[in-house]
């Protein structure tokens, strides 16, 4: 009776977690045909209403990985649950309850993006009732309404993604997966899909976005998973993983940089509550601050030299960004796959 209850309690905190969770790997692996490894051991779990990054460089598993969540591919190992259905057994299910936006447009260029989405509405089962008033919900929210008549041939390269974007959404998933989706678009365009995608975002759909463009991750994820060679390296949200590989660097220029200046406003950073673990350098003009939550502790750290009489003639704040991330933990992974080579070319030396 007590191992039935326990049993029982496992189940139902194990369904409890699945209601909020909207992506949940276990050690998936994908093997080609030829043998080829594309992804190896990935776990990762996405909330509900999460926006998720998953970066990597050219071949390192994204789009592999991304068509397995999907149901384009399934798993060689290990499983993937989405929306609480899995992909091997509930595949339909699966489709029926998540948006696809492949890294080409699949929207037909000779119709109009009312009629693209008129067939979409088709394919996806929505209500006929429901249809003109979900494709014009739709089409303001890509903002497209003004052309929703004219042929999507004429469109910039920008509204056709839009235009794609709206077509996965017409049936309402919960869970939308966005390969690449702002690949090849100039940077005004780019941001403009952007809001498209916070709007999505912001309406309560979890987002999953494969992307190389590091501002584009920076912006918009919540959490972030970097993958390397087919295995997720690091997970963390952008401030967390930029923190991890270096500190907030200030750089202040003071009106008088005499010694005497420099050891008063040595002396009140130092009492600077606000900032934790800095380093102070003195320069010729000024002081160089390094911390962690140096953004945090501008204002304070002006308003006590102000209140020492020291003034600051000019100021210079830097952090780490998402480009810092992927040098140093290629770096990290480069130097740690050299030491197990050489560990084990070590190890072999003494075995002979």
């Amino acid at each position: 009776m007590v191992l039935q209850q326990a049993r029982q309690q496992s189940e139902n905190e194990t369904n409890a977690s699945q209601r909020h969770t909207a992506i949940d790997t276990e050690d998936v692996y994908v093997t080609y045909e030829d043998g080829t490894e594309a992804v190896r051991g990935v776990s990762l779990t996405v909330e509900k209403g999460e926006f998720f990054g998953f970066l990597g460089p050219n071949g390192a598993g994204k789009t592999t990985t991304i068509k397995t969540l999907v149901t384009l591919l399934y798993p060689t190992q290990g499983s993937v649950r989405i929306n609480g259905y899995d992909t091997k057994q509930e595949p339909q299910a699966v489709r029926e309850s998540i948006g696809y936006m492949a890294q080409e447009t699949s929207v037909d260029f000779e119709l109009t993006p009312r009629e693209n989405l008129r067939v979409a509405c088709r394919m996806y089962g929505v209500p006929k009732e429901e249809r003109e008033a979900r494709i014009d919900e739709l089409l303001d929210l890509v903002d497209l309404r003004d052309v929703a008549d004219k042929r999507a041939e004429t469109f910039s390269g920008g509204m056709q993604k839009r235009l794609d974007t709206a077509t996965v959404l017409v049936h309402r998933p919960p869970v939308v997966f966005l390969d690449e989706p702002t690949t090849g678009l100039d940077p005004e365009a780019r941001l403009r899909v952007w809001e498209y995608f916070e709007k999505i975002n912001d309406r309560g759909t979890t987002v999953f976005l494969t992307t190389q463009y590091l501002e584009e991750a920076n912006e918009l994820c919540d959490r972030l998973a970097i993958l390397q060679e087919g295995k997720i390296t690091h997970t963390g949200t952008p401030a967390a993983l930029k923190s991890a590989v270096g500190t907030e660097t200030i750089r202040l220029a003071l009106e008088d940089p005499s010694a005497e200046t420099h050891r008063r406003a040595m002396n009140v950073l130092r009492q600077l509550n606000a900032l934790d673990a800095a380093t102070m350098e003195k320069t010729a003009h000024g002081l160089t601050i390094e911390a962690d939550n140096a953004r945090g502790a501008t204002s304070e750290l002006f308003t006590e030299l102000a209140a020492a009489d020291i003034t600051v003639t000019d100021f210079d704040l830097q952090s780490p960004t998402l480009d810092d991330v992927f040098l140093t933990l290629a770096g990290e992974d480069d130097a740690n796959e050299s030491r197990a080579s050489n560990e084990s070319a070590g190890t072999q030396e003494v075995v002979r």
